[in-house]
């Protein structure tokens, strides 16, 4: 079962996407579906997602989103640029007008100098416009790691769905 809190973000995200009559696509790493399970587990929500794709995997980052291998090789799977890769190779792949990429280390283990557990990048890319990255640093076990982060991936989809603020 999935927190109430990652439930009801998937709800507000859902509710500003339908708004604005847009769809999304998931590419996740660290996060392993969870953004994409908790967007799912909402009645009605196929009006919105459009696809998911779980890319743990250097090889399934390049093959399935299209991400350089040499982009890897050079910043590191977790890294801004590698994110915002997966985040375009995701709207390149299906027909989704936003998409938000994770990548990360949720732990215990695969923490290297600079890249501590817990950290993790994000990019949300939006057909025909920029594509924003983000990166946070959260504590807790992986569990608590993955939820923050699917958490985050959320609001960067319904600030990207979002209106601007009027000027």
């Amino acid at each position: 079962m999935l927190p109430p809190d990652l439930l009801g973000a998937a709800e507000t995200t859902l509710s500003a996407c339908r708004t604005a009559g847009l769809t999304v696509a998931t590419a996740e790493s660290c996060t392993g579906g969870l953004i994409a399970a908790a967007l799912t587990a909402i009645p009605g929500s196929s009006d919105v997602v459009e696809a998911g794709f779980v890319t743990y995997s250097d090889r399934a980052k390049s093959a399935l989103l299209g991400v350089p291998p040499a982009l890897i090789a050079g910043h590191g799977a977790v890294s801004a640029a590698v994110a915002g890769a997966m985040a375009e190779g995701a709207l390149s792949h299906c027909q989704a007008d936003i998409a938000v990429a994770v990548t990360g280390i949720a732990g215990p283990g695969g923490a290297t100098p600079g890249k501590p557990v817990g950290l993790v990048h994000f990019a949300c890319a939006r057909r025909g416009g920029a594509t924003t990255t983000r990166v946070e640093t959260f504590d807790g076990d992986r569990a608590g790691i993955r939820r923050q982060a699917a958490l985050t991936a959320l609001a960067l989809v319904t600030r990207a769905a979002s209106p601007p603020p009027p000027p």
